[in-house]
């Protein structure tokens, strides 16, 4: 039985005890979802300090050129913030540098609005920050609150998380860790905005069997692929 059979049987038994915590459908989860207690391995949090305590040096170090070229290239705060789904569904203010001019895009059909490739929202050096994937450091200040992880399944927004939660019956176990900077999904291709129902399919079994299977080596390999990519240029990121 693969990884997605066994969460399917999980969330076909919760299916029939869906309840609304408010009005908004992005809130709609299992009445026992809280009580989920899927495998995650011990002293992960021990990883996530002493990885985060790599990343601030890190980030300390290139947030003024970054800053200097975000200024230069668009009007604007250097940093951005959105609201996105994390640990059980709840809520929480993410952190990025921010890549577009400040230009409101209105979603259309009913559909979330999402980064497309050729977006003209993003600006020059936005881009060269995309690219590298290096415009979610700023990351590192949700890890240092507790409300990521530096390798986990990644946060959408809140618009994103309903529309999937409302294709996919399995989406929602995505909650059962905290979300990550980068992870499992990312290292293998499947990263940026999408609506395409195939790629998210192949994206979410990736975040379940990460669920279901994180470990220290795993997390590390994560890691390591992730930083291989950013230095090749190859995160697939626009």
């Amino acid at each position: 039985m693969t990884v997605r059979e066994r969460i399917l049987i999980e969330a076909q038994k919760e299916k029939n005890n869906l309840y609304t915590r408010s009005k908004k459908p992005q809130k709609q989860v299992p009445i026992n979802f809280e009580k989920i207690r899927l495998r995650q391995y011990r002293f992960k949090w021990l990883t996530d300090l002493f990885l985060t305590v790599a990343g601030l040096i890190i980030f300390t170090v290139f947030y003024p050129p970054i800053a200097l070229g975000i200024k230069l290239s668009s009007r604007g705060p250097v940093l951005f913030k959105q609201t996105r789904t994390g640990l059980h569904g709840k809520i929480f203010q993410c952190y990025k540098f921010r890549t577009m001019h400040m230009v409101q895009k209105t979603n259309r059909n009913g559909k979330p609005v999402i980064t497309e490739k050729g977006d003209k929202r993003i600006f020059w050096f936005g881009c060269l920050l995309r690219k590298l994937n290096i415009d979610e450091l700023p990351q590192i200040i949700n890890v240092l609150k507790g409300e990521m992880s530096m390798v986990g399944p990644r946060p959408y927004p809140i618009e994103e998380c309903a529309y999937w939660n409302s294709r996919f019956e399995d989406f929602f176990y995505r909650y059962a860790l905290k979300p990550g900077i980068t992870g499992y999904a990312q290292v293998k291709g499947y990263r940026g905005g999408t609506l395409d129902e195939n790629h998210m399919r192949k994206r979410t079994d990736y975040d379940l069997i990460y669920v279901e299977k994180n470990t220290l080596w795993m997390d590390l390999k994560v890691i390591m692929k992730t930083v291989i990519q950013m230095l090749k240029m190859q995160t697939n990121g626009y």
